[in-house]
């Protein structure tokens, strides 16, 4: 999986989310899309980037997302 292609792809699902009045409820929404729609090879080439970039390019609402709910969506 390209990294470059996937951290689009999530910065524009944190974009979505991110315009919702209630942040905890954007986080988990963020996610809940993750880990429903996503291949676990996508879940598991973002990952891969997470750790190797520390998060590098992803929106830090997003990264707080990820990282705070990690094992939700792995």
């Amino acid at each position: 999986m390209d990294a470059e292609n996937l951290v689009h792809m999530v910065n524009r699902i944190g974009d979505f989310f991110q315009a919702m009045p209630d942040q905890h409820e954007a986080l988990d929404g963020i996610v809940d899309h993750i880990r429903k729609f996503w291949d676990p090879r996508m879940r598991r080439a973002l990952v891969a980037h997470m750790d190797a970039s520390k998060g590098k390019d992803i929106h830090p609402f997003v990264l707080q997302a990820l990282e705070s709910r990690r094992e939700k969506w792995i």
